[in-house]
């Protein structure tokens, strides 16, 4: 059986816990960073998906999704408390695969 690797993004440690260890029980590799920069250099580990929080403390998660889209074509979830109608479709509209709302 294969193992797929996810990268979790996101600068709450309770939520990232969460969803690293449910996502182990899943059978996942988990990857995490807090911050933009750990994400944009966690990619190196070449995940199969990122779940990605746009209110990151060092960058804003929209400069991930360009910097990402900039040499992968891995598919990006947005996880974001952020829920304008405009944030969503910046977010789509550079290359995010979907949104998901939080709280969820």
């Amino acid at each position: 059986m294969a193992t797929y690797k996810v990268l979790v993004v996101d600068d709450e440690p309770a939520l990232a816990r969460a969803l690293q260890i449910n996502l182990k029980a899943a059978g996942w590799d988990v990857v995490t960073a807090a911050d933009g920069a750990g994400a944009l250099s966690a990619m190196a580990t070449r995940p199969d998906v990122v779940l990605l929080d746009l209110g990151l403390p060092d960058m804003d998660g929209t400069d991930v999704i360009a910097g990402i889209r900039g040499w992968s074509p891995v598919p990006i979830v947005v996880l974001s408390a952020r829920q304008h109608g405009e944030d969503k479709v910046e977010a789509l509209d550079l290359g995010a695969d979907d949104y998901v709302t939080k709280p969820f």
